[in-house]
């Protein structure tokens, strides 16, 4: 459908001008009323951050995200945009997406007054309408405000002359959401000049005696440390934000394993096949939930669900690159595979220690943690008393990254007793499956101290206690 191209034809069609943040909560309501996502590819917030996030755009309010690294705040800002009308109309040649019905600058004024009900528009898509400014320490009122543009004087305008400007991103956002990531890290004579954006709606520029009642929807993100280490965000500032919402890490593994299953990307596989036992995404999404149980893992610094994501990477292309060098045809990562996780996880915590040489172990503990973890949710005490006895009548069995998946899959038939086991793991009976449930159920027999280990040059051996 063809769309209006001049304001006299706007005002023919009926259109209605609305302020952004009536625009914003006016389909809110109507996601609301249909049980949609108000945001898109969040999970975990359901019941705490997107709540009280509705709260705040039916309110019409600005907003802060406050919350460690890694914790959706620009994912959720970014997908605000979802939330403005699809097409707006704005005065053609306009730096500032004036409002056909309301020109602020001195261009659209000048055109609305001349032209009339001819004067020609542009219809900009929803895309175009939002902003985003990371704060760094060197950023300026020209950046964010504006500034005198000498191009423009060159040209022969006056220095007060109005259209000498050139303007900065807030006004360029004029009828839309702008974000500032890290708002701490803003200098703190920049903020001041965020005030009278977020409550008098309007901006100043270097000696100019103008006025530009801008019509926006402010939005920012910070880390709760950032209040006291890096910077701080002045308190006539946050006094001006509507609401300040608190995000959070996944509260449990479920939720974690799910932030996997949307984010991670699995290597390509070279027509190998891939699968991953549950488990072991289970084990991979206990790190990051015990890393963030740690004593000796800051805090503060947080322990983002990055460290997830690229754990599972890391452990699937530890997978392949042994298929790869086997010849093996199936891809399922092993409990031996976990030991590549220390690449990917060693940038992603701070481990506080005072003793040198200490961060291997403390990941090492980490990840001994994790499978005892996952064994003791997934395997049933009264199905192992078999397998024990097995050991423990003289059965030894070595694993390693080395050794072919087939060597596993021959242990079905020397020990019937672990086929019942196995089939609670839901692994099927291809070898790549079997190797993985097997070195899963030692390691975890191992750490429940039911078994004895022998770990040498990436090749263990598990025994009978005694």
């Amino acid at each position: 459908m063809s769309r209006p191209s001049t304001l006299g034809e706007l005002r023919a069609n009926g259109w209605v001008s609305k302020p952004v943040k009536e625009e914003v909560r006016a389909n809110a309501v109507a996601r609301i009323a249909a049980a949609e996502p108000l945001v898109d590819g969040v999970i975990g917030y359901e019941d705490t951050v997107l709540p009280q996030l509705e709260n705040a755009l039916l309110a019409g309010h600005d907003v802060i995200f406050l919350g460690e690294r890694g914790q959706a705040k620009t994912r959720m800002i970014r997908s605000l945009t979802g939330l403005l009308d699809e097409w707006t109309p704005t005065v053609a040649g306009s730096e500032i997406l004036d409002d056909p019905y309301h020109p602020v600058s001195q261009h659209a004024r000048l055109l609305v007054a001349e032209r009339g009900d001819e004067t020609p528009l542009e219809w900009v898509h929803r895309d175009r309408r939002y902003g985003e400014k990371l704060a760094t320490p060197d950023t300026s009122i020209a950046d964010l405000i504006g500034e005198v543009d000498p191009i423009k004087v060159a040209e022969g305008r006056y220095l007060a002359d109005e259209l000498t400007i050139h303007y900065g991103l807030v006004p360029r956002t004029n009828r839309g959401i702008f974000a500032i990531n890290e708002l701490p890290d803003l200098a703190e004579r920049i903020q001041v000049g965020l005030l009278n954006v977020l409550e008098e709606r309007d901006v100043q520029i270097r000696g100019y005696k103008i006025r530009l009642p801008l019509d926006l929807m402010l939005v920012a993100t910070a880390n709760p440390e950032d209040y006291t280490n890096r910077g701080r965000i002045i308190t006539p500032l946050k006094d001006r934000f509507g609401a300040q919402i608190r995000t959070h890490y996944p509260l449990d593994v479920e939720i974690e394993m799910g932030v996997i299953a949307q984010e991670a990307v699995v290597p390509a596989a070279e027509g190998r096949s891939v699968s991953v036992p549950e488990f072991m995404t289970e084990i991979v999404a206990e790190v990051s939930q015990q890393a963030r149980r740690s004593p000796h893992i800051n805090q503060r610094s947080g322990v983002s669900v990055r460290l997830s994501i690229a754990n599972f990477e890391t452990m699937i292309a530890n997978s392949l690159r042994r298929a790869l060098r086997s010849g093996e045809d199936e891809v399922v990562p092993r409990v031996s595979d976990l030991d590549a996780l220390v690449a990917s996880t060693a940038g992603k915590i701070e481990i506080e220690t005072l003793d040198d040489g200490r961060d291997d172990r403390v990941l090492e503990r980490i990840l001994r943690a994790s499978v005892l973890e996952v064994f003791r949710a997934r395997v049933r005490p009264e199905s192992l008393g078999e397998l024990v006895v097995a050991f423990d009548d003289g059965k030894v069995v070595h694993v390693g990254e080395d050794v072919p998946s087939t060597d596993y899959a021959g242990l079905l038939a020397t020990m019937p007793e672990l086929r019942r086991v196995l089939a609670e793991l839901e692994v099927g009976e291809t070898p790549a499956g079997v190797a993985s449930a097997v070195e899963f159920l030692l390691e975890g027999l191992h750490l429940s101290k039911r078994l004895n280990k022998d770990a040498v040059d990436g090749r263990a051996t598990y025994r009978a206690r005694g």
